[in-house]
């Protein structure tokens, strides 16, 4: 018969509960500012709800009322340099680690509310209602609660989708030789998805300082946990990654503080990551001022039961056994808050005009301007102001024929060299000489801490360098070895990377880069082989250049990392050993935002084109002998793009074709032929023309594949159309 030894996980799993004795000595000023906490969030959340029952709430009001003694115990003992993030039940974390860093040393809760903290009250309930004075000037609302400067980088309306991004704050502080952690919080519906396992692998594995808080509230939405998971006891999760874990009763504020203690010492003497669950229950449903058995998927009972663990009760009761604080003290202290927030609200709304009693609406003073519509979803590129532009008509450098993948490397390097912020991180960037193509050679040797090879696991990773650059003090230079595997982290890239500027006001930079390659004709097929930028463009907050030499590529690159922006560079295998002219010695050099180059002039057809397909298009160009304007675009997003050196060339030709490779249902070049028709129909002798991949991906098959992409041929053709439809030919 077979042996079996019982095995043990490597991490420690522990519950902790309080005891008298933690009650008896607990510190009165931490006692007393957690019930000032506690007090405050619940003011705070039961003024919303009233707003929200008036209809003055637009969209969602997901308050935490019986959920505030997980936030206020686990972050009273953080200090002003810690981050946390959360999701879109985040009122009472914002609101907790904003009071800690106004109010650093406590809050008595006898005393008088301080100022700033009227203002805190008041901007968060400004920012819930949409307002222009709220943290993130009105666009974040309930779910998306941003106070950089107080530690709390932002709340999330996606499931699980800030975990990675806290991982990035994680290594951040640990890189910087800090002992500051950060803290995640989600709920049991975010332990099932994916990004957060990552994230639980990758901390684990590089030992981050990142506390994974899981407020098992028992509901998403209306499923119960123990229908989501066979594993009710969510904390069991950390031990699959080794995370050393803590399950406390989160109705126990101070048991939450003693067990974020723990988790606290472990992290801060490098330890790696820590999981704590706290069991919570939210007294109202998922959304809005009725409790969830209004909706039928709870009983009154079960939500008497746990009504009657109420945290405020709890720390109230406990701090009058001791004596320091009488209930006429306690019931003073509710008032003040709800007279806090009755200031906060009155500054707020005003009585409706209709006459009606009762009824009120928001000043309309108050609202953000329309004209404020699309401020903030990029960068004013001020920070470029002060570098050095060139281009190959006013390079004074030494330049040779160079192999595109050498220049690749070599500025890389060079960057890493003269700005210790950058980090390198991706699938295999670390070993193979350079990853899969080379085009990190020699950057681990030269920076080992500073090349970062990743597990297979992208939500992760992208998010983690998502994170560092919304932190500030590294800028993540992040490799997707293939543009297809975007899709597996898209809401990292989109909803996360992407939206995070605007989002939050307008003030987060992002200094992203995002390396990728197109890898047509290599025979990896439809998996591995897309041009990603016709996403990219359709998608807000991403700059895109696209390099077609290795001059181009050094200058692109250079401003791509000076920027403040997210910026994708999408390379192309075929250029990768091709040579060009390039820097010899001189990588300091960069290309301007916006603008575009003419590799050849002509006088009958615009040809519009960038990476690989700049080639293509020059060879169809030389084999038909049409007399086009071949313009290599360099920048492809929105905002970046050359409209003047296209519209020079359009009124000289009056005809457009848009050359590509990809395929037609990602095509970058439909979005730009609505654009050119729309700005530019009077100038038009015909419709813009496009050429294209096919409407399917690349297969395996050589001859497949080659039917699926545009190259030099599919040029030809689409010129001698261009002309016949012109009457030319």
């Amino acid at each position: 018969m077979s042996e079996c030894t019982a095995l043990r996980p490597a991490a420690e799993w522990v519950e902790l509960r309080t005891t008298e004795e933690d009650w008896a000595n607990a510190d009165p000023i931490l006692l007393g500012t957690l019930l000032s906490h506690l007090c405050l969030i619940r003011g705070f959340e039961e003024a919303v709800l009233e707003l929200a029952a008036e209809g003055l709430v637009h969209g969602p009001a997901h308050s935490s009322i019986g959920q505030e003694g997980a936030a206020a115990g686990s972050i009273l003992g953080l200090s002003g340099a810690d981050h946390i993030n959360g999701s879109h039940r985040g009122h009472h974390q914002f609101l907790s680690k904003a009071l800690g860093y106004l109010a650093p040393h406590g809050i008595d809760p006898l005393a008088s509310f301080a100022p700033d903290i009227q203002t805190l009250l008041q901007r968060t309930l400004a920012e819930i209602l949409g307002l222009a004075q709220g943290y993130c000037k009105g666009r974040g609302g309930s779910m998306h609660l941003q106070w950089a400067e107080a530690g709390a980088l932002g709340t999330n309306a996606i499931v699980g989708g800030g975990v990675p991004l806290a991982a990035g704050a994680a290594w951040a502080h640990k890189h910087a030789g800090t002992d500051a952690v950060a803290v995640t919080y989600f709920g049991d519906g975010a332990v099932n998805i994916g990004s957060v396992l990552e994230t639980m692998n990758l901390a684990a594995a590089w030992k981050l300082p990142l506390c994974f808080f899981i407020e098992n509230n028992r509901y998403a939405v209306s499923t119960t946990v123990e229908e989501a998971t066979a594993e009710p006891r969510l904390s069991a999760r950390g031990l699959g990654f080794n995370i050393v874990s803590w399950k406390v009763d989160g109705m126990d504020p101070l048991a939450v503080y003693l067990a974020m203690q723990q988790a606290l010492a472990h992290m801060r003497s490098g330890k790696g990551p820590a999981l704590i669950e706290a069991d919570v229950y939210r007294f109202f449903h998922q959304n809005g001022p009725f409790p969830g058995s209004a909706f039928g998927y709870r009983t009154k009972e079960e939500e008497q039961q746990w009504r009657a663990r109420d945290p405020l009760d709890l720390v109230a009761r406990r701090m009058q056994e001791r004596g320091l604080i009488s209930s006429e003290e306690v019931t003073a202290l509710r008032e003040r808050v709800k007279e806090a927030m009755r200031a906060a609200t009155a500054a707020l709304t005003e009585a409706d005009p209709s006459g009606k009693a009762g009824k009120r609406r928001i000043r309309p003073e108050l609202w953000p301007s329309p004209d404020f519509r699309d401020v903030g979803i990029r960068s004013e590129l001020h920070e470029l102001e002060t570098l050095r532009f060139e281009d190959t008509d006013t390079f004074t450098g030494k330049l040779a024929e160079r192999k595109f993948i050498d220049v690749v490397a070599d500025v890389m390097g060079r960057r890493m060299e003269t700005d210790a912020a950058v980090v390198v991180m991706g699938e295999d960037v670390h070993r193979l000489k350079g990853g899969t193509n080379g085009a990190t050679r020699g950057l681990r040797e030269r920076f080992p801490e500073r090349v970062l090879g990743t597990p297979i696991s992208e939500n992760a990773f992208v998010g983690l360098g998502g994170g560092m650059a919304l932190d500030g003090r590294f800028k993540p230079v992040v490799e997707f070895m293939y543009p297809d595997f975007m899709w597996v982290a898209a809401d990292q890239v989109f909803n996360q990377i992407g939206k995070a500027r605007h989002m939050f006001g307008g003030e987060s930079d992002v200094p992203l880069v995002l390396r990728t390659k197109v890898a047509m004709g290599t025979g990896y097929g439809s998996q591995h082989s897309m041009d990603p930028a016709g996403v990219f463009a359709t998608n807000p907050g991403w700059r895109i250049v696209a390099p077609s030499t290795p001059f181009d590529y050094v200058g692109l690159l250079n401003t791509a990392l000076a920027c403040k922006d997210p910026v994708l560079v999408i390379e192309h295998v075929d250029l990768y050993n091709a040579a060009g002219v390039g820097p010899t010695e001189d990588f300091d050099y960069h290309l301007p935002v916006g603008r575009a180059a003419v590799r050849r002039s002509g006088k009958e057809l615009t040809l519009i084109t960038y990476l690989s397909m700049v080639s293509h298009s020059l060879e169809a160009v030389e084999q038909t002998g049409i007399d086009a304007d071949v313009i290599d675009l360099r920048w492809l997003d929105r905002a970046s793009l050359d409209w003047d050196t296209i519209e020079r060339s359009l009124q000289k030709t009056n005809n457009v074709l848009i050359v590509e490779q990809g395929a037609r249902g990602t095509s970058y070049g439909g979005w730009l032929a609505d654009e050119i028709q729309r700005r530019y129909f009077d100038w038009l002798d015909q419709p813009v023309q496009r050429v294209t991949g096919a409407e399917a991906s690349p297969s395996i098959s050589k001859v497949l594949e080659r039917a699926a992409a545009a190259r030099t041929e599919e040029v030809v053709e689409g010129l001698r159309l261009v002309m016949r439809d012109k009457g030319a030919a």
